[in-house]
Parts: C-alpha cells; sequence; structure tokens
C-alpha cells in the first residue's frame, strides 16, 4: 500500500511532469476540503457575528462561541448548510493548489544552495510568493465562496434571499461591481494566502528537510505527519489575523457604485475592529481556523505524498 511505501521504493513508475504534480495537489486538496470545511464555515461565522461596525447597518450583534455556532447552523438552518459554499471552494482549490505547489517547486529551485537545501528565511520567501500568486488567481472564487458562506446569517436575521446558487452569485457580483468586483478583498486576502503558506508550505518543507536530510528519518507517513502537524499550527498562527480582515471585506454590502457601505479598505477595516472590538478580534475564529489547517494541512499533505509515490512520481 502506498502509505506504507517510502519515497525510495516507489510504486511504479511516471512522467513526473507538472500537470501530474499539478492535478496531484489538486486531489490532495479536494480530499482535505471536504473533510475540514465545516470548520471552514464555523470560522466565517465567528468573524463576522460580532461585527460592531455591522451594526451600524442593521445587523444583530451576536457573540457566540465555535461549538455553539457550529451547533446552531446545523439546527437552525441544516447540518447539510456546514457544507455551504463547497463548490466555489472545489473551483478555488483546481487553481489555487495546483498553482501555490507548482510557484514554489520552481521558486525552490532558484533558492536553493549548491547541498540542494532551502534555509527557513528562503523557503519563507518562497512560501510568500507562492501563495500571493496563488490567491491573486483564485480570489473570485473565494468571494463567492464568503458571500454562500454568510448568506444563511443574513437569513435569519430577516434578510431577503439573493441567490440559490453557486452561478447566481456569480451574476449578483458582475452585477454589482462588474470584472473588477470579483477581486474584492483581494489585497488581504493574498496578503492572507502569503502568510498562511509562509507557514504551510515553508514549515512543512523545513521540517521535512530536517527530519529526513539532518536526522536520517526515511521519508515516509511519520515524517509527513510530523511536517504536516507542524504546518497547520504555524499557518493558523501567521494567517488569522489577515483572515479576519479578509472576511470582513467581503462579507460587507456593496453600494450602487459597487464599493464596501462598511469599511473604505483593509486599513480602515483593521482600524474599526481594534477600536471597536480590541486587538484580540483579529484572532476571532482562530481555533477553528486552527482545527481546520491542522486536519487540512495533514489530509492534504499526506493524500499528495502519497499518491506521488503509488504513481512513482517525486515526493514534495
Amino acid at each position: 500500500m502506498p502509505l506504507l511505501q517510502t519515497a525510495g521504493h516507489p510504486a511504479a513508475s511516471v512522467t513526473d511532469s507538472t500537470a501530474t504534480r499539478y492535478g496531484v495537489a489538486v486531489l490532495g486538496a479536494w480530499a482535505a476540503e471536504f473533510v475540514t470545511y465545516p470548520f471552514d464555515l464555523t470560522k466565517t461565522r465567528l468573524q463576522v457575528q460580532s461585527e460592531v461596525a455591522t451594526a451600524k447597518h442593521g445587523f444583530k450583534l451576536e457573540n457566540h462561541g465555535m461549538v455553539k455556532t457550529a451547533m446552531g447552523i446545523a439546527k437552525q438552518e441544516g447540518v447539510l448548510k456546514l457544507w455551504s459554499g463547497l463548490l466555489p471552494m472545489f473551483q478555488r482549490h483546481a487553481m489555487y493548489s495546483g498553482c501555490r505547489l507548482i510557484f514554489y517547486e520552481h521558486f525552490r529551485e532558484h533558492l536553493k544552495d549548491e547541498n540542494g537545501k532551502m534555509s527557513l528565511a528562503a523557503a519563507s520567501l518562497g512560501g510568500v510568493g507562492a501563495g500571493a500568486l496563488a490567491q491573486f488567481i483564485a480570489s473570485p472564487t473565494d468571494l463567492v465562496k464568503v458571500q454562500m458562506q454568510t448568506e444563511g446569517r443574513r437569513l435569519l436575521q430577516g434578510k431577503p434571499a439573493r441567490f440559490a446558487n453557486c452561478r447566481q452569485v456569480y451574476s449578483m457580483l458582475y452585477k454589482e461591481s462588474g470584472v473588477l468586483g470579483f477581486w474584492r478583498g483581494a489585497v488581504p486576502n493574498v496578503q492572507r494566502a502569503a502568510l498562511v503558506n509562509m507557514g504551510d508550505l515553508a514549515a512543512y518543507d523545513c521540517t521535512k528537510q530536517l527530519l529526513v536530510q539532518e536526522l536520517g528519518m526515511p521519508d515516509n507517513l511519520i515524517v509527513h505527519i510530523a511536517a504536516a502537524s507542524a504546518a497547520g499550527l504555524v499557518a493558523a498562527i501567521v494567517g488569522t489575523p489577515a483572515d479576519v480582515l479578509k472576511t470582513r471585506l467581503m462579507n460587507q454590502p456593496v453600494g450602487p457604485d459597487g464599493r464596501g457601505q462598511i469599511y473604505r479598505g483593509m486599513i480602515d477595516c483593521l482600524q474599526q475592529s481594534i477600536r471597536n472590538e480590541g486587538l484580540m478580534s483579529l484572532y476571532k475564529g482562530f481555533l477553528p481556523l486552527w482545527m481546520r489547517l491542522g486536519p487540512w494541512a495533514l489530509i492534504n499533505w499526506i493524500a499528495f505524498e502519497n499518491i506521488m509515490l503509488a504513481i512513482g512520481g517525486r515526493t514534495f
């Protein structure tokens, strides 16, 4: 079985092309996304439920914890609503996860030293660049996902339904703001992805490099689990503040001019959040984000590494 193999004993031979690695990265991300998605939806609801600025626009203030929020969604909206917005998330990873892996591996080829090793600083730089570029490409799908994730809350607060499916969200956003409107919230979104990938890609790569090259451990499941665990924790710590700002900017209503009605931009959102709710408001949703990114990294990396082993390709 692939899970019992190491990189030194591939199961078969295959052309280790960019397209193959791209496709396997997407498959790994889809597997991780399906399992951990309810944590992402819960995290998004937590980030907007006590958003003081929205109270000025008729939204009811709430202050529930992670478990109560998740149970409330399941009870009031139905269990399947915990996967609301999953389709645009799959669409996102069809672009984002494949691109970030290919970009990072390209950067790694140019940043490694003569011994084939990457320093922590170089890996962090590669992760930042890969995450930022991949997220900019995939940002419209993230906007659609956030709109679908927060729609159930709007309905419970007596707001009229705006759409029934993913396609209608794309249409609504285009009518509101045009093509450029799909990149609303792109700046904090790109910043978040840069930070998360500085944690995920760099932490995974450096941890695996330490265990395999420095400690002499085989490139197997144990190493993948250890590296993925480190990646998920670091990604959650460095990425949560930007994730909060991204969610709030994407969730705010827009006026006839296509501009947000609550925040003028990322800096204004940051200032209002800290002024109204305190510095720790930037870590709203940290627990479900960590509970999502930890298992997400674990499933994603184990899936990627073992699919590559099964088809005889290179591991990460």
